[in-house]
């Protein structure tokens, strides 16, 4: 966009000062305007098959601190992001995956489930349901926006997505759904067989 040079000559000292302050401020607003454009795209990116896992740190339903990068280098991987602790639809995906955990501990397959809820939240849900895997907290949704999980009823419900990568943090599956929660830890499983 082009501004075209007033000739500051023709007005009083005051309106000189208001139209110099008032380009300048649109000079900046307009700067400011691109270099969130620039950092909106650059959080966009979603996690694809063939990508490599980003790396991410949270707490864990011990209020301990785990990083993504510990294990990569050591098993498999299947990170799940839900919406809710202790919902129906997320309590159905959690047992669904607590069930068929010796499948995936055959698979050397570590679960990890990851929502906002607290770690405290986390732990009531691990203890009630009984659930022998991992539960981060991603309470401002850095991580998951770090994926790319997109979310549902247009991001008012944060989606329910399942990533599958191999030893080495390499994405070799995707899973998209907040209907069919049961079938997200079979979808895992049907990959990790053919690792």
């Amino acid at each position: 966009m082009q501004i075209k040079k007033l000739k500051l000559g023709l007005f009083p000292t005051s309106v000189k000062n208001i139209l110099i302050l008032s380009v300048a401020l649109f000079s900046i607003q307009c700067s400011t305007a691109q270099s969130n454009e620039e950092t909106s795209k650059e959080t966009e990116k979603t996690i694809e098959v063939g990508d490599h896992l980003p790396s991410f740190t949270l707490k864990d339903q011990n209020n301990k601190v785990f990083s993504i990068d510990s294990v990569i280098g050591t098993q498999n991987l299947v990170i799940y992001f839900y919406p809710k602790d202790d919902t129906p639809g997320c309590t159905k995906e959690a047992c669904t995956f607590r069930d068929k955990f010796d499948v995936f501990k055959d698979a050397n397959a570590l679960v990890i489930g990851i929502s906002a809820d607290s770690p405290a939240s986390h732990k009531a849900f691990a203890k009630k349901y009984d659930l022998p895997f991992i539960l981060l907290s991603d309470e401002e949704d850095k991580v998951r926006a770090l994926f790319g999980v997109p979310g549902s009823l247009m991001g008012i419900i944060p989606g329910r997505v399942t990533y599958i990568a191999d030893k080495e943090g390499i994405v070799q599956k995707v899973y998209n759904s907040q209907t069919n929660a049961e079938q997200h830890a079979q979808e895992a499983i049907d990959i990790l067989k053919t690792m």
